[in-house]
């Protein structure tokens, strides 16, 4: 059983549904009467959710009212519109027929969040006392648009509009790879193509796997609250069909003090497992309790949950009867600390044991992964933390060794380790194989394009997307080979963007022996004094030799110039770094520990570029820009165009079947 976790309620909500301040009492929640879900939300036939209502009284503040007392004996009623006429609103408990229609306890307690950056400064918070109700995991299951209604304070309403959307019920696609390039957008596309594919005169001699793509969509990031999103509630939106809040999946984020018992949404893993029995699977790069893995199966406001998050992801939800998803059926990444017995796992407990017990292969290197009985269910866990980038496990191998990031918890570094390539070709037997007639679901994630793209290290977040690319090719062939590529939906997109591009180049000899930094910007090659790549050129003695649909040459004099536009102060002087993954902010001795300037140790050679974001950020941050979709197999045509990110989850869920929801009972 997952325990409540208590944490201070100091909700710093960012974005606002009636004002764009900074901060926002509850980011769903414009009046003093809160429905979770909130208006103007869409739901898959079928879909189980939970219902929340909160009545708000703050205590003191611009919101001050009714003393801080709040309504407990509010009222809520449901319609389907076009029952409205006939007077038949009904009360939640008698519209989904909960047991003897019985109204749940009335949950009471008190948050502070900050009004704006002059509250946040001085210290003094606005403290709101709540009453709440919850009604756990309902289901609508007719298409068309319903009205939920919140009566309080003895005549305010607050109320919200569903819309339940008419998805074909049948099957089309048996199988679903859904490959994540985390952060990646079309212009990150654009500079890996220039670095590993050669052009003749401004032609392009190859191509990468996804220029391949028959269809090509994109589709629009924003949260539920914010319009700049985080990998959490992005995944949330892609796997849930529901918008979310920063930070938060599978739920509608409350006020209350438990992060695990916000209202929640089922995902496509457990509507997939419960209505058609199929297999699914996790790969990443990044820790496998990371946001877009464990995205899939959690329910929590707090991405930061990590050891609870595992447990979810093996044992399900168990707290609130949520339904189970039966485990991940090949589930591979990094992450040890979450596994380890230990603080990082939960409740202590050594979670490679806990996936054993339930009959799991447990692999700690690519050696044992390969070896591995397709026919049982597999965990992969290589190293601490994120898996070294590619462009460190296969071109300054010296950087991964250096790492104390052993999986068995020793303390030297993790070996033989794969790549993201190894691991979906593994994931793809073993899903096969369980999978079987009722198929299977897989997400594979090149997460560190985002890790290095956050960290201003472009070459290293190029590497990953280039990995990213040969993997989906790689794929390409492994579904051919199996005879199944024609009845597989592959799709590859990307959770939200950073605001990067290629502006130019830089002559990295040159701007090394220029004085000041005003000198060496004259490095910097713009329009025709750009010339053209030399990632794809050999030379003797540098010539690198990564193979086909990668760079021949990491190293040329002359490099892409490129930026983001949302940096820390930092230095900039191009090209790659031989000796590891920069850190391009730091704390200075006698300066505060959040208060970030100029790495006096990275890329010396380099200029100083002020930045853009707040000085308590060391790295760079999300856009707002949209992400490219692509689509091949079954249903590939309803994949172009621009579509908000809930659609993809639609999109899925309709090729899969998953409306055939509505024909599943929940309830005994």
């Amino acid at each position: 059983m997952l325990s409540k976790l208590s944490i201070t309620a100091i909700l710093v909500a960012t974005g606002s549904l009636i004002s764009a301040q900074t901060f926002q009492r509850l980011g769903t929640c414009p009046s003093l009467g809160c429905i979770l879900p909130p208006d103007e939300q869409d739901f898959l036939p079928g879909q189980q959710f939970d219902i929340r209502f909160e009545v708000h009284a703050p205590k003191n503040g611009s919101e001050a009212f009714n003393n801080g007392v709040p309504d407990e004996k509010f009222t809520a009623t449901i319609t389907k519109d076009h029952d409205r006429k006939g007077g038949k609103a009904k009360s939640i408990a008698d519209f989904f027929k909960l047991k003897g229609s019985a109204e749940p306890k009335v949950e009471k307690w008190t948050f502070s969040w900050y009004e704006d950056l002059f509250a946040q400064d001085a210290k003094t918070p606005s403290v709101v006392n709540v009453a709440s109700k919850v009604y756990r995991r309902v289901a609508l299951y007719e298409p068309g648009t319903y009205t939920v209604t919140l009566r309080y304070y003895g005549g305010k309403t607050t109320t919200a509009k569903w819309t339940v959307r008419e998805l074909a019920t049948r099957k089309k696609a048996k199988n679903v790879i859904f490959f994540i390039g985390d952060g990646m957008t079309t212009n990150m596309i654009t500079a890996a193509r220039l670095l590993a594919h050669k052009t003749i005169n401004g032609k392009y001699q190859s191509l990468m796997q996804l220029d391949k793509f028959p269809v090509l969509g994109h589709q629009m990031t924003h949260s539920i609250d914010s319009f700049i999103t985080d990998s959490a509630n992005s995944a949330s939106a892609l796997y849930s069909g529901h918008k979310s809040t920063v930070n938060a999946m599978g739920v509608y984020a409350d006020s209350s003090p438990d992060p695990f018992d916000d209202p929640k949404v089922e995902t496509i893993i457990e509507l997939l497992v419960r209505i058609w029995g199929s297999a699914w699977g996790a790969v990443s790069t990044a820790f496998i309790a990371d946001a877009t893995p464990i995205a899939l199966t959690a329910h929590t406001r707090l991405r930061s949950q990590y050891g609870p998050l595992i447990d979810q992801a093996l044992n399900g939800v168990t707290n609130y009867s949520w339904p189970g998803h039966g485990g991940p059926d090949a589930y591979f990444g990094g992450g040890a600390e979450q596994f380890l017995p230990g603080s990082g796992s939960y409740q202590g407990k050594d979670y490679y044991a806990e996936f054993a017990k339930k009959g799991y292969s447990v692999s700690l290197n690519k050696t044992s992964l390969l070896k591995a009985d397709n026919k049982k269910k597999a965990l992969g866990i290589f190293c601490k933390a994120n898996l070294p980038v590619w462009l460190d496990r296969n071109i300054f191998p010296e950087n991964s060794a250096k790492l104390k990031n052993d999986p068995a918890g020793g303390s030297g570094a993790a070996t033989d380790l794969p790549g993201l390539k190894d691991m979906t070709l593994k994931a793809i037997d073993v899903l096969h194989a369980r999978g079987g007639k009722k198929g299977f679901f897989l997400m594979s994630e090149a997460a560190s394009i985002d890790k290095q793209m956050h960290s201003l290290d472009y070459e290293r977040a190029l590497g990953d997307l280039l990995e990213l690319d040969d993997t989906v090719r790689a794929t390409v062939a492994k579904l051919k080979s199996l005879g199944i590529l024609e009845e597989t939906l592959i799709v590859v997109s990307a959770d939200h963007g950073h605001g990067f591009d290629v502006f130019g180049s830089s002559d990295t000899k040159y701007m090394a022996a220029q004085p000041d930094d005003r000198s060496k910007r004259d490095a910097v090659g713009v329009y025709q004094n750009s010339g053209l790549s030399q990632y794809t050129v050999e030379q003797p003695g540098i010539s690198y030799n990564t193979g086909p649909n990668f760079p021949v040459n990491w190293d040329p004099r002359y490099v892409i110039a490129a930026g983001a536009g949302a940096n820390p102060d930092h230095r900039e002087q191009y090209g790659v770094d031989k000796t590891g993954p920069r850190t391009p902010a730091a704390t200075l001795a006698g300066k505060g520990s959040s208060d970030f300037y100029v790495n006096p140790t990275d890329e010396t050679k380099g200029f100083v570029v002020n930045g853009t974001v707040p000085v308590s950020q060391s790295q760079g941050v999300h856009s707002l820009t949209d992400v490219p979709v692509y689509a091949m197999g079954p249903c590939q045509e309803r994949f172009g165009g621009t579509y908000e990110n809930i659609d993809l989850f639609y999109k899925m869920a309709e090729c899969l079947g998953l409306a055939h929801g509505s024909n599943k009972t929940i309830r005994g």
